[in-house]
């Protein structure tokens, strides 16, 4: 399940500072606000969910709990399945109170958000006892804070995966291979999606197995060379030379099942290559890659090492149609050979 992100907008006393936040929070993706009664007509900025708060009683069935003293934390731990939703709001965060509700709560249908005032903060909310929070309420003054939340926002939807056959598999001249390190360990199956042409990418594995030569690195993806592309938020793809330190991706496993993650570092290097073909019995697709015993592809039977690969094996990929222009999907017939 997703994590929501909310903005309170109900607190400034001057309705264009109110407007302001909900407008910003708009445009970084944020679609639920906590506004003033008055403030109804603010539905006609966007696809926004507006709720009313009365006496710590929201109009969509929440509560308002502000934990200032330990009393409060009571009260907000008897709600548990007794209401959609609790919403903690302190101005002198502790993180025990926070771990005690989510340990309560998880159980019941009632959903844990926390009130945060800063990126920093809302992350550290949204990993709690690993499994966080269910939602962010941003509590900030002004528009131009709300900016910094909008990579909370990302969403990372499930993608299918169709079992191509290699057709071709063979060395290549040296070519510059990017590696990519990323701040997340990965798991057997699950890596990166990269291809030469958007609308092929294969499932390319981290180097989380050893190999009795290697020690696994599971945060690092062999991706492949610096023309291809590889998955990132929201369906958007990117150049593999373009990656930077912090820049955000998208991790795949072999269900298909996606988590973002961030770049640690890239590195280029002129490394040997080889290319691999695929077909799904309409087209043919390619892929280059190091030619190296630690690269692997992802399939039905598991993760093989390209050194391994031969004609008729099945590995994974992403298809999907359409062409790309500055990464995001359009609809225009593209054809990359």
């Amino acid at each position: 399940m997703s994590k929501e992100i909310w903005i309170k907008a109900d607190g400034p006393d001057d309705r264009e500072d109110r407007k302001d936040l909900v407008i910003n929070a708009l445009e970084c993706g944020i679609t639920n606000a906590i506004v003033r009664p008055e403030d109804k007509d603010f539905s006609s900025f966007g696809n926004v969910k507006l709720v009313y708060m009365e006496n710590g009683k929201l109009s969509d069935g929440s509560m308002y709990v502000e934990l200032r003293k330990p009393e409060d934390q009571d009260k907000a731990l008897a709600l548990a399945g007794k209401c959609k939703a609790v919403i903690l709001g302190t101005s002198e965060w502790t993180i025990i109170p926070l771990e005690n509700m989510i340990a309560k709560f998880h159980k019941t249908d009632t959903k844990v958000f926390a009130c945060a005032s800063d990126v920093e903060q809302a992350k550290t909310f949204l990993t709690t006892l690993e499994k966080g929070v269910d939602g962010v309420v941003v509590t900030v003054g002004s528009g131009d804070e709300v900016r910094p939340f909008a990579n909370l926002c990302m969403e990372s939807a499930d993608v299918e995966l169709t079992p191509l056959k290699v057709t071709d598999i063979r060395p290549i001249e040296m070519g510059d291979r990017v590696c990519v390190d990323t701040v997340t360990m990965m798991h057997p199956g699950e890596g990166m999606l990269i291809g030469s042409a958007a609308s092929c990418l294969f499932l390319v594995q981290s180097e989380s197995e050893d190999n009795g030569y290697v020690n696994a690195r599971p945060f690092r993806v062999n991706a492949g060379a610096v023309h291809a592309y590889v998955l990132g938020p929201e369906g958007k793809t990117s150049y593999l030379a373009e990656l930077r330190s912090g820049k955000t991706i998208v991790l795949v496993n072999a269900e298909g099942k996606t988590r973002l993650s961030s770049v640690g570092r890239c590195k280029i290097e002129q490394r040997p290559l080889l290319i691999l073909e695929a077909t799904d019995g309409k087209g043919k697709y390619t892929t280059i890659l190091q030619n190296a015993e630690t690269v692997k592809l992802v399939g039905p039977k598991g993760a093989i090492s390209v050194s391994k690969i031969k004609p008729r094996d099945e590995v994974y990929a992403r298809l999907e149609d359409g062409g790309r222009h500055f990464g995001m999907k359009i609809d225009e017939t593209i054809t990359e050979i």
